[in-house]
């Protein structure tokens, strides 16, 4: 039995801290990661929900270009988002629906 092991009771201690020492290492890991995990979780909890409407402003600061469903991936890096009413609004005076995404007036109607 346990002829794998050092004979002598010197070595078995060197064994026996080497492994108390690992196991140290292996709880902290543990501990580290369970506590990003959690971080992870509450982070993802705490994130604001996408607006459901952005408007892409054009060149000038006050030019709006086109209407976005909130999810759409292609707009711009100057966008704004907007509420339901002004999103039919602005597509029913003329700035332009993302031919992408397509959100239309009948979609953003109230219900």
């Amino acid at each position: 039995m346990f002829d794998d092991l050092p004979p002598d009771l010197a070595r078995l201690d060197a064994l026996m801290v080497w492994h108390a020492l690992w196991l140290e290492r292996i709880d902290r890991k543990i501990d580290y990661l369970r506590q990003r995990q959690a971080e992870d979780e509450r982070g993802c909890r705490s994130r604001p929900r996408p607006a459901d409407w952005i408007v892409e402003l054009g060149a000038g600061a006050r030019e709006l270009f086109q209407v976005h469903d909130g999810e759409c991936g292609m707009t711009g890096r100057r966008h704004r988002a907007v509420g339901r009413n002004e999103a039919r609004r602005l597509l029913t005076t003329g700035v332009q629906a993302c031919p992408f995404c397509r959100p239309t007036p009948s979609c953003t109607s109230s219900t």
